[in-house]
């Protein structure tokens, strides 16, 4: 067996496999030095590590090639698989074939982690069993042995991780669809990436769409399922749809089951903030109803949930400036809810790997809404013009995270937020953004 890439999956696969008793090869193009750590965590396995390229004979060679998310199918490894008839896998297929408690998946450009870590806090506040796993960041073939069949099972799911699965999830829930990866997949590509996590649902089956999104709402009619929405606008119904889901009425966010309406909560009273939260409040509530959480335990989540790391987390309050790690930001659209999250004067930190996306909505979002705006990385000078294009003025470039820091510490007024949210991918600098996230709070604890 050849487990291909050597992340958070790789080495869930490789601890699986060995348990088995497979012969493990490891396949990453990285080499030992910038693999130590994922190495050490495989100690004991035996698997043989084949490092430095994704060499064909390895996989051409193998039973069966477990490939980790983000592995395009023309990857040299992969490749070869296919040509040779090697069966190709995941670790989401093959924890969707080995589950023995139907499984609940959560998708969306935005707003997944969030709706995910909803739904699981939701199902804890209820008492009932269940775990997480998946995209964030906890992997899946490790969580079999604690799952029997009355257990609820949320997954996170990348577009990534849906490319090779083909079977939906029992519960499959869709935040939105939005231009996002456009570096490295085409838009009809993505989509099709999203649209999977319904294709192959069965009519005993049930999508959470929101429908406000115009892809979401399409996902429709690719499923025999049964359809529940969510929307912020009150339209749950048209196009043959039943009208069941959760809505905004008013300030108040409604249930609706049959015809019959049932008030949760005030969105006021969400410890989350910013309009996209509301949003991704609607879809846990939809999500968790199935799976047997009470109403009581929804508003529980609600007033206490208060986010997920580097997800607009307050790090610190210094001299009289909050700052705000939104690290999670790699896209324009993110950083456009995290912006209109806050009534306050904002210093806002860009920059990182452009993806290719329209960044002209944000730049004028900047400029009625920033008392500053700091550029940072690979991308720094373009964003940098972008704003002073759309008329503000105060745009600092700098390199780092740490001067940019520095930079917003100084520009900032006492009772201002200091947003970190880059619109880009941390890749210029760092492996991911939740390392980039952490150098911010370190940034930030600095200035103390």
């Amino acid at each position: 067996m050849t487990v291909i890439g050597l992340g958070i999956e790789g080495i869930d696969l490789v601890r699986f496999a060995a348990a088995e008793g497979a012969r493990v090869t490891v396949s990453d193009r990285r080499d030992e030095n910038e693999l130590r750590e994922a190495i050490e965590a495989i100690a004991g396995t035996d698997a043989q590590l084949s490092l430095g390229a994704n060499r064909p004979e390895d996989a051409r060679n193998a039973d069966v090639v477990l490939v980790s998310q983000g592995v395009p199918s023309d990857n040299p490894a992969v490749a070869a698989a296919t040509e040779a008839g090697v069966p190709v896998s995941t670790m989401l297929g093959l924890f969707m074939e080995r589950c023995p408690a139907p499984v609940t998946g959560i998708t969306g450009s935005a707003g997944k982690t969030t709706t995910t870590a909803l739904v699981a806090s939701m199902l804890q506040d209820e008492g009932l069993p269940h775990v997480m796993g998946g995209n964030i960041g906890i992997g899946l073939l490790s969580l079999l042995p604690q799952i029997e069949p009355d257990t609820r099972v949320v997954v996170e799911m990348s577009h990534t991780q849906l490319d090779r699965v083909q079977v939906s999830p029992h519960v499959a829930c869709v935040t939105n669809v939005t231009p996002n990866h456009l570096d490295r997949f085409s838009w009809d590509d993505y989509v099709g990436l999203k649209r999977r996590i319904v294709q192959f649902q069965r009519a005993e089956d049930t999508a959470v769409l929101n429908l406000d999104n115009q892809v979401a709402h399409g996902f429709v009619n690719a499923t025999p399922a049964r359809i529940v929405g969510t929307s912020m606008r009150g339209t749950l119904d048209g196009d043959g749809l039943s009208g069941d889901g959760v809505k905004l009425e008013g300030d108040t966010v409604v249930t609706v089951s049959g015809g019959a309406s049932t008030a949760v909560i005030d969105r006021h009273d969400l410890a989350l903030r910013g309009d996209h939260n509301v949003e991704n409040f609607l879809s846990a509530v939809a999500v968790a109803t199935q799976l047997g959480v009470s109403l009581d335990s929804a508003r529980t989540t609600a007033r206490e949930f208060t986010g997920v790391p580097h997800r607009l987390e307050p790090v610190a309050t210094i001299e009289g400036v909050t700052y705000i790690n939104d690290s999670i930001a790699t896209a324009p659209e993110r950083t456009l809810a995290g912006l209109r999250s806050f009534a306050e004067p904002v210093v806002l930190l860009l920059g990182g790997r452009d993806k290719q996306l329209p960044v002209e909505e944000m730049a004028r979002e900047c400029a009625t809404r920033c008392r500053a705006v700091v550029t940072f990385g690979e991308s720094g000078p373009m964003y940098a013009r972008a704003v002073r294009d759309a008329g503000l003025g105060s745009v600092e470039e700098v390199e780092t995270v740490d001067e940019a820091v520095r930079a917003a510490h100084r520009l900032a007024r006492n009772g201002d937020i200091v947003l970190f949210s880059p619109a880009a991918t941390s890749f210029d600098q760092y492996r991911n953004f939740e390392i980039r996230g952490a150098a911010f709070r370190a940034a930030v604890e600095a200035l103390r």
